[in-house]
């Protein structure tokens, strides 16, 4: 079987090393242009050791591109952590289809950062979906799910790296075997349960000292690693990890920093108090909140500031 494979960064690499490491014909690997000063993105690096052609188009919309693509002979097309906006009439060139991951039980989070809304929104259990794509944003037939429970501990960070990665690799292959055995389903997407959120950047990661703890403490885990859930400190953007949620009341206001140990910062929260581990300005690296509160002179009684 021709395979060509969509996808970018450490995940797309990954599936690309775990097909050839299982015989699997890959003819062509489509990842993003090269950022300018930047390292080649890892699955072109992969793709280029191995002697793959690699596509770098800046859009899927010319019809040049759609034609490049046509010529391949493909009989399936794999996206493995595809971001471009891609035309339905790709998805309908390989006689087997397109098969893509998504990062949630869909039709539950669509969207670009559907690890970091799971997280946000308090679910206690998400998973990966393998579907056929057809032009949507996540939208098209089920071929397969798998489901884990969110710890109160998991982070966006541990989700992904511990479970949702590995598990997506093992399940594109799954899904593979299944499309050649001509067992593979394509099972509706129920619209009634669909939710689609936007990308979990800063317009989302700015902490509301007014909102419940435990609400603000799922944002911070939402948002670890990325984008990083902030507040202010001396005009200066402070991004937050590593968050811990102690129910312990306390008169202060919301935002006050309380304690400052080896654990890290501890912060007043609307029902609770909110440790901070690790830190990091926009202008810095991260570190651990300790050596920021030395460095940057915080004591007990200061204030991280309100939303912009």
């Amino acid at each position: 079987m021709r395979i060509v494979l969509i996808g970018q960064a450490a995940f797309g690499a990954k599936v690309l090393e775990t097909l050839l490491g299982k015989e699997e014909n890959v003819v062509a690997v489509y990842t993003p242009p090269d950022k300018p000063g930047g390292r080649p993105d890892p699955l072109k690096e992969v793709a280029v050791s191995k002697k793959i052609s690699v596509f770098q188009p800046k859009t899927y919309k010319d019809d040049r591109v759609f034609a490049e693509y046509k010529e391949l002979k493909h009989d399936l097309t794999v996206m493995a952590f595809a971001t471009d906006i891609i035309p339905a009439r790709f998805f309908k060139i390989s006689p087997y289809g397109t098969i893509n991951y998504h990062p949630s039980l869909l039709p539950r989070h669509r969207g670009a950062s559907a690890i970091n809304w799971a997280v946000i929104m308090g679910d206690t259990r998400t998973g990966l979906t393998i579907f056929w794509p057809d032009g949507g944003i996540d939208t098209g037939p089920i071929l397969l799910q798998k489901e884990i429970g969110i710890s109160p501990e998991d982070t966006t960070g541990s989700l992904y790296f511990n479970h949702l990665f590995p598990m997506g690799v093992e399940a594109i292959l799954e899904a593979i075997a299944l499309i050649k055995e001509g067992k593979a389903p394509k099972i509706p997407q129920d619209e009634s349960n669909a939710t689609y959120e936007p990308p979990c950047d800063d317009r989302v990661a700015n902490v509301d000292w007014g909102k419940p703890a435990r609400e603000l403490y799922n944002l911070v885990r939402g948002c670890d690693p990325q984008p990083g859930a902030f507040a202010l400190f001396k005009g200066e953007i402070v991004r937050f990890y590593g968050p811990k949620l102690i129910g312990e009341s306390t008169d202060k206001a919301p935002g006050e920093i309380l304690q400052i140990d080896d654990q890290g910062i501890h912060v007043a929260v609307s029902g609770g108090k909110l440790i901070i581990s690790r830190v990091k300005t926009d202008q810095g690296k991260k570190m651990s909140a300790a050596d920021f509160s030395a460095e940057q002179g915080l004591k007990i009684g200061d204030q991280f500031g309100p939303q912009f």
